[in-house]
């Protein structure tokens, strides 16, 4: 997991003073990177019964969507309020 943690680059003070934003589009453009980040989440889970895989929005839907499919499950959004056009849970 450590190479994987070198891919995902640190913005400091964004979106302001002493915060430290986790910039995952340089994970996500490094083709090895993703990959392998998808197929360690894998391997955690797949001895799992996982029925469905619920993600946050938004990066983590570029995560949970794919592992959903490799672990065959269904994938659940996690929105703020307001966010969808149907029936939701609170």
């Amino acid at each position: 997991m450590s190479d994987i943690k070198k891919l995902i680059r640190d913005v400091p003070d964004f979106p302001k003073k002493g915060i430290i934003f986790k910039d995952i589009t340089t994970l996500l453009k490094d083709k090895a990177g993703l990959r392998k980040t998808i197929d360690s989440l894998t391997e955690l889970y797949k001895d799992k019964k996982i029925d469905k895989v619920a993600a946050v929005e938004s990066r983590g839907f570029i995560i949970g969507a794919p592992l959903a499919y490799k672990l065959n499950a269904g994938f659940v959004l996690i929105r703020k309020k307001g966010k969808l056009p149907c029936k939701t849970v609170r």
